[in-house]
């Protein structure tokens, strides 16, 4: 464990890390160049369009030829280069192609590395929360110290700050070794089938209308707290607060996922948004907006490491990738998409505290269709 927490560690650390500075801050900076809330929505929209679509195609290429640990190399090489030339340009449309083909390859990493973790981690899968906690910690160490320079400086420090980490994140992947490449258990095609699964497409499904739900919170949170008359350093704390809670999720999984099943803990947590969505409709003081950080812990801190376990569990050897693939292009890929595309539209419109109620009911559907499922299944087992 020790020699795959030195592997790993430091991916996780930066990749998150590198989203503490892009997630918090980003849109804050288009919103800066006085970019319309669709103009924003539009940009994020793009992004996670390429993370739904690109990791696919991707993940389908290393399973069927092996070449997971080239092709992740190669993203992350190409991605920090298409990153820099935001430097060069503060224009929405430029900014947009630039958007589309920095996703293309920055979108596969997560997946790869998530892929990486659970092959490295063996027969022991269940530690991956002590793991992933590492990207927690990065995250709010990185909110909130950001936050407090964007005070002092701008917020164009962040393009900057995240082109730096994308050139230690290069490096780091450099020293990931080479994973199995034994021979197939079964064809690549009829491996890849089991994703059309009723099983896997209900969960996909779920997940799709869990991460819809977070568009709000992604897209517009930071510009919520700001309009209600927040400065950025509290932004930074709210962000680096839900992080601290997740923390205390993933450190616990091994007992957690000990006592619980898989399928508990995703519905707890679908639970656990809807109620933090609908608190964020009314709340205007400090003190409950911290308190539904705190429900970051169930919404995203379980969810994410029940979602990597349980798609692992449910896909075969020969289509890891894929698999962990799929699961982050519905959820963070096109579950994400739609949020922004609806929150873009409607932001002017209605406003991100109308948002936030639309949010918690899409949360409660994902969690009631997978409840549903759940009962189906055992009604055929029974």
């Amino acid at each position: 464990m020790r020699s795959v927490k030195a592997v790993l560690a430091p991916q996780y650390f930066l990749y998150f890390g590198i989203l503490g500075i892009y997630l918090p801050y980003f849109n804050l900076y288009c919103y800066h160049l006085d970019f319309s809330g669709f103009q924003i929505g539009a940009l994020s929209a793009l992004r996670t369009f390429a993370t739904a679509m690109f990791p696919l195609m991707w993940g389908a290429l290393a399973d069927r030829f092996l070449i997971r640990r080239p092709i992740y190399i190669l993203c992350s090489l190409v991605s920090t280069g298409i990153w820099g030339f935001f430097l060069m340009t503060t224009d929405f449309y430029p900014m947009l192609a630039i958007t589309f083909f920095y996703g293309i390859f920055h979108a596969p990493l997560i997946s790869f590395l998530e892929t990486f973790s659970m092959d490295l981690l063996g027969d022991e899968k269940e530690r991956y929360g002590r793991l992933r906690a590492w990207g927690s910690i990065s995250f709010i160490l990185t909110v909130v110290v950001v936050g407090r320079a964007i005070d002092v400086f701008s917020t164009r420090i962040i393009l900057v700050l995240i082109l730096t980490g994308k050139l230690l994140f290069f490096f780091v992947a450099t020293r990931l070794p080479a994973t199995s490449t034994e021979a197939r258990k079964s064809p690549f095609a009829a491996s890849a089938r089991v994703l059309l699964s009723r099983q896997v497409v209900i969960f996909l499904i779920a997940a799709f209308l869990m991460l819809f739900s977070h568009g709000t919170y992604y897209g517009f949170f930071s510009i919520h707290l700001e309009n209600l008359g927040f400065k950025s350093t509290f932004i930074g704390i709210t962000w680096a607060l839900a992080s601290i809670s997740e923390i205390f999720v993933m450190i616990n999984s091994q007992r957690i996922f000990k006592r619980f099943s898989y399928e508990f803990v995703l519905i707890l947590s679908f639970a656990a948004a809807g109620l933090r969505w609908l608190i964020l409709y009314f709340a205007t003081s400090a003190f409950l907006i911290l308190f539904t950080q705190l429900l970051h812990a169930f919404s995203y801190g379980s969810f994410h490491v029940a979602s990597i376990l349980y798609i692992d569990k449910l896909t075969p050897t020969d289509a890891k990738t894929l698999g962990q693939a799929a699961n982050n292009a519905f959820s963070y890929g096109l579950g994400i998409m739609s949020g922004f595309f609806l929150n873009g539209y409607l932001f002017d419109i209605i406003g991100a505290q109308a948002l936030f109620a639309v949010s918690g009911l899409l949360a409660i559907a994902g969690g009631g269709l997978l409840l549903i499922n759940l009962k189906d299944k055992e009604t055929r087992n029974a």
